[in-house]
């Protein structure tokens, strides 16, 4: 399937509406709720996207000055997301919400100029410009569910979804460097039902051994690791789907230590 960028761009779009109007009806109350992610509020997820948005901006910008900005930011340790969240908790709510809402829709206008094979750099490997934008609207619906996941609410399933899929499989190979591990030859047969409907998402070879099958849901919270696969509908077959689904990370940095299962789950 060849890539259709503007439809791209419209996904994350629709996410970042969503998101919004509902951080819109929230409390402040609410902002300062911990989330599944230790140690993070609501607000935390909150400008953890608002953070990274500026830094993709920059990217598209100035890519020098962002590798100088990035390498500063990196040399504090593998916990420097921690550390942008804790700078920003100071902020008061209202300004926090302009500041997400302002930096998402610079950088949608900024994409929307760009070619998209353009190439960027980031705080893994460098990307094409249509994989930061796959990046961002990855994040924005990871985070976004663990922001839903704390105030009760269900997560709306929009078509970007599929791209969140996507990314996890991408990351493949990225998710065994990242640890150290050889990557493995054994392709893996990825099969997903798409939400609200019959339609079927495939990846890699019919024939495969290997196989990961379930709703598309479940698989874009294991890449993202906001669920842990015993805690899914997925059927995962084969040694090589077996290791990679606990460890799948379609997210940029230091390996994610990802979800526990629920209690007696393990």
């Amino acid at each position: 399937m060849g890539l259709d960028f503007p439809a791209l761009l419209a996904d994350l779009a629709w996410e970042t509406d969503r998101l919004t109007e509902t951080l819109a009806a929230l409390t402040e109350a609410h902002w300062e709720q911990p989330t599944p992610a230790a140690g993070w509020a609501v607000r935390d997820q909150v400008s953890h996207l608002a953070y990274f948005d500026d830094c993709a901006a920059l990217a598209l910008a100035d890519p020098a000055r962002f590798e100088l900005d990035a390498a500063r930011l990196v040399a504090h340790g593998d916990n420097f997301p921690d550390l942008v969240a804790a700078d920003s908790r100071g902020l008061p709510v209202a300004e926090l919400f302009d500041w997400f809402g302002t930096a998402r829709r610079h950088l949608l206008a900024a994409f929307a100029e760009q070619d998209p094979r353009r190439r960027l750099p980031w705080f893994g490997p460098p990307m094409s410009v249509a994989s930061s934008a796959t990046a961002r609207l990855m994040e924005t619906w990871a985070h976004g569910r663990d922001i839903y996941d704390t105030i009760g609410a269900t997560q709306p399933l929009g078509r970007g979804l599929r791209s969140v899929c996507h990314l996890g499989v991408s990351t493949f190979g990225f998710s065994h460097a990242l640890r150290g591990l050889e990557v493995p030859q054994a392709p893996v047969r990825v099969e997903l039902t798409a939400p609200d409907t019959d339609a079927t998402w495939s990846w890699g070879p019919d024939d495969a051994t290997d196989r990961i099958t379930g709703p598309a849901e479940d698989f874009a919270l294991v890449v993202t690791q906001r669920r842990h696969p015993l805690d899914t509908a997925l059927t995962i077959t084969g040694p090589v789907a077996r290791s990679w689904a606990t460890i799948a990370q379609a997210f940029a940095g230091a390996p994610g230590p990802g979800r526990p299962p629920t209690e007696g789950r393990s």
